[in-house]
């Protein structure tokens, strides 16, 4: 079946089954911008959806139906040393209780918004899932947000109760006191007698899932603020399921044998996916971890036979010097594939990781705005310089200013549509995401004649350079090959001469002093490695870089301060 962007969706009128109450809230489906500022949705094949659909019956419920009840679902760290498992059977009883509280307890009807806030565990793992069971929707938020942002959220979305690790109340509660729309904060890991988990403890019986709409709103996913005030992106549950059978079935083929593990947060969709929905739609399990070095990481690896992990760049060229600087000390054999997202990946990067564990980096292009990775490539199906191919399903191309595809090998916006699609909460910049039915990522690529899509920067991280454009991710691939950087981050900042002038900001690595013969040395580097115009004119030595929660750069700090 296909939806265009003229056209409501077939259950448009036919919202989530009646909450026991008989209410239920519409907010989420008023808050969805017109139809005709939709990209264009394709539900053919594995993505073809039932009128009715609950992602959390789909994923939870029917892996305990087929008989996995007995199967590791989750594995966090104990507190001594070692590890704690939770079964699938025990995660379905979790959740069921907590659903009864939103419901019987909390009084919540169907549509309502519930922010759930913490670090990766077990506790949020179930409050995101008891949320879409009970028929609300999910808004999880980064454990570092203060309380400003947090009342941007509740109030953008109009947050009806939260849910929160103890550890994280104070910004909440600010936050809420100051946001009418909450009626209701709950806690979990207290330490008094009025905690979540002794509400949950009154609650035994199964809890049936609301029989939603396949399109009414499972989750609003707030994007991570890279360029500005973050937006909030509207995923129905038909859009869990389509990322499952995407790029998780087609490209990483999980299976109940894998054990997935990370950093990103369940909050960024990227960690959604990857450390929640992938694998238990593939009844595999998941090792959580509240707070990971690289370091810590590859010890976790190790200790629990991880299988799949998910991080960003930066993070695997930290592991993979760890690994080469301390041969014999970190295991990585387990692992069969390490998917990357979230940020270019330079060649460095995947060269030195490969070279230091044998294993493949698996890269990505996905977004918020369409839940995950819609471009990438596996196995042998990789090809040097690229992102990968379209995943089944969507369709890519790489389209001028008049939105006419440019030809093959030339620069330009990369355009992309499919199973999902951007639907913003009520925000103007929809229609500049969307346009003629596709979603504009703002990612500048080039496209080989077989597929193949080549990153070259953001559109707003093109730098225009006495005529030529030049990728700040290119530059920075190059800079990362010296053996005194650490990172780096490329920017183009003003200049009378050429308009923009190429500008580095390296981290150096520990114990390397950064002057003038060092800017120099990584000059004739990067000219040395790439065009020798596009080689930085100026670089700035600093000891940090600016990054979201998520640990994407954000180059327009590095802009405005400068």
């Amino acid at each position: 079946m296909t939806t265009s962007p003229s056209a409501p969706t077939p259950s448009a009128h036919n919202p989530v089954q009646l909450h026991p109450s008989g209410h239920v809230d519409g907010f989420s489906r008023a808050q969805l911008p017109p139809a005709e500022q939709w990209p264009v949705i394709t539900l053919e094949g594995v993505y073809a959806a039932a009128p009715r659909m609950n992602a959390a019956a789909e994923l939870l419920d029917r892996a305990i139906a087929e008989g996995h009840g007995n199967r590791v679902a989750i594995v966090v760290p104990d507190g001594d040393g070692g590890w704690e498992e939770t079964t699938y059977a025990q995660l379905s009883a979790q959740v069921d209780a907590l659903a009864h509280v939103l419901v019987y307890d909390l009084g919540l009807v169907s549509g309502n918004r519930v922010l759930c806030r913490g670090f990766n565990g077990r506790f949020m793992t179930v409050a995101w899932l008891a949320t879409l069971k009970a028929g609300m929707v999910a808004v999880t938020t980064m454990p570092m947000l203060r309380a400003g942002e947090l009342r941007m959220v509740i109030e953008r979305a109009e947050c009806n109760a939260a849910l929160c690790d103890a550890r994280l109340l104070e910004d909440l509660a600010s936050a809420a006191a100051e946001t009418p729309s909450v009626r209701a904060v709950r806690c979990w890991g207290g330490k008094g007698t009025d905690t979540l988990e002794r509400e949950m403890a009154r609650h035994t019986t199964a809890f049936e899932a609301v029989a939603t709409s396949s399109d009414d709103v499972a989750l609003i996913a707030f994007t991570s603020g890279t360029t500005g005030a973050p937006k909030g992106c509207m995923h129905f549950h038909r859009d869990v399921m389509a990322m499952c059978r995407g790029f998780s079935e087609q490209l990483l083929g999980i299976t109940a044998n894998d054990r997935c593990i990370g950093t990103p947060p369940i909050a960024f969709t990227f960690g959604l996916g990857g450390l929640v929905c992938f694998p238990i739609a593939a009844r595999a399990s998941v090792v959580l971890l509240e707070r990971a070095s690289p370091e810590s990481l590859l010890d976790a690896i190790a200790a629990t036979g991880a299988t799949i992990s998910f991080t960003a760049p930066t993070f695997y060229r930290h592991m993979a010097i760890a690994v080469r600087e301390h041969p014999g000390r970190y295991d990585t054999t387990s692992l069969r594939v390490a998917v990357s997202a979230g940020e270019a990946l330079p060649d460095a990067t995947r060269t030195l990781w490969r070279d230091a564990t044998s294993v493949e980096i698996l890269d990505g292009i996905g977004a918020t705005e369409l839940i995950h990775v819609f471009i990438g490539a596996a196995g042998a199906d990789w090809r040097r310089g690229a992102i990968g191919r379209a995943v089944p399903g969507y369709t890519v191309a790489v389209l001028d200013d008049h939105l006419r595809e440019v030809p093959i090998g030339e620069v330009g916006k990369l355009a992309v549509r499919g199973p999902t699609g951007c639907r913003y909460l009520a925000d103007a910049r929809q229609t500049t995401y969307v346009q003629g039915g596709w979603n504009l990522t703002g990612d500048a690529c080039s496209m080989d004649a077989d597929g193949y899509v080549y990153f070259k920067a953001r559109t707003d991280d093109l730098i225009i350079s006495a005529g030529y454009n030049i990728g700040a991710p290119e530059v920075e691939g190059a800079l990362l090959q010296h053996d005194a950087v650490a990172e780096c981050a490329v920017v183009g900042l003003p200049d009378e001469e050429r308009g923009q002038v190429v500008s580095a900001f390296v981290v150096l690595r520990e114990g390397v002093h950064g002057d003038l013969a060092l800017v120099r040395a990584l000059q004739e580097h990067v000219k040395a490695t790439i065009a020798p115009y596009k080689y930085p004119r100026q670089v700035q030595f600093v000891s940090t870089l600016p990054k979201t929660d998520t640990g994407k750069l954000q180059r327009f700090r590095l802009k405005e301060n400068s």
